[in-house]
């Protein structure tokens, strides 16, 4: 499943720019190599490396791979700005289409850096649940990790890098001041379950030849808790370091536009101000 997902990332990115090119223009060279070597090589290495292997066996290292697929090997995609890609390369209806997309209450949602926890948080308290057993003993699971969690991944994330939606300054500075408070929401699925006395999905160890150096079911546990507390508050810094660019970009571009009014202007608009706050 994850060779057929990156061999179909691959070919479409890659027709994208086949198509950029035939019409003359330029696309760099760091970008394609940004998609397919940081992005599509994470992902590859997510899962078919060591965790991939692994993931059925120990929960720290199905955990880990659902942490990194959700937030790193997205990150890393979104950095050859696969959007940005589609725009040039599609025709006037396809671009209108992928606004339309971009521009949907989900993708607005989604989009939203204060809603990005509360996902985190929702996936991550999966493996507080004997549903996280099931997820990793089941082939239908770990397929569905694969495909799904990445998919989600980009959906919180394209909207931050790609900046495809207009937002006031005053809206991204809250935005930024909520992100701190994501610093402590992440952190509690991984927290709850470091120090849990109890093995949460019900499962012992799994049956089978078992190497030695397999920790017991509550080790693995732990082991899995404090990773994906590591992981959700790294992965929160890149997201406030974004914000934090958005930020001054939309705050000077705000005041760029005041800057450029008239005087009669400004007036006119500081009266119409002072009117809808009387009413």
């Amino acid at each position: 499943m994850a060779c057929v997902v990156a061999v179909l990332l691959a070919v479409v990115y890659g027709a994208g720019v086949v198509v950029v090119r035939k019409k003359g223009e330029r696309w760099s060279a760091w970008l394609i190599a940004a998609f397919y070597l940081l992005g599509i090589g994470s992902f590859l290495v997510v899962t078919l490396g060591f965790l991939g292997v692994h993931s059925s066996d120990l929960r720290w290292a199905f955990s880990t791979r659902t942490a990194l697929l959700l937030f790193v090997s997205p990150a890393l995609l979104a950095l050859g700005r696969p959007v940005m890609l589609a725009r040039r390369a599609l025709g006037q209806g396809g671009v209108a289409r992928l606004d339309a997309f971009l521009s949907s209450r989900v993708i607005k949602f989604l989009g939203n850096a204060v809603v990005e926890p509360f996902v985190t948080v929702l996936i991550f308290a999966v493996f507080l649940t004997p549903l996280a057993g099931a997820l990793r003993l089941s082939a239908v699971g770990q397929a569905g990790v694969t495909v799904l969690i990445p998919l989600i991944g980009l959906l919180l994330v394209l909207p931050l890098i790609e900046y495809s939606t207009r937002r006031t300054a005053f809206f991204v500075t809250v935005e930024f001041l909520l992100a701190f408070v994501a610093l402590i929401i992440d952190a509690i699925p991984g927290i709850l379950i470091r120090l849990s006395g109890t093995v949460l999905d019900g499962l012992g160890t799994v049956a089978g030849a078992r190497p030695a150096w397999y920790p017991n079911p509550l080790r693995d546990q732990q082991l899995s808790g404090d990773l994906l507390w590591f992981i959700a508050e790294l992965a929160d810094v890149p997201v406030l370091i974004i914000l934090f660019v958005r930020w001054s970009r939309v705050d000077r571009k705000e005041a760029k536009s005041y800057d450029d009014l008239s005087d009669a202007e400004m007036d006119a608009l500081t009266q119409e101000h002072l009117r809808q706050r009387r009413n």
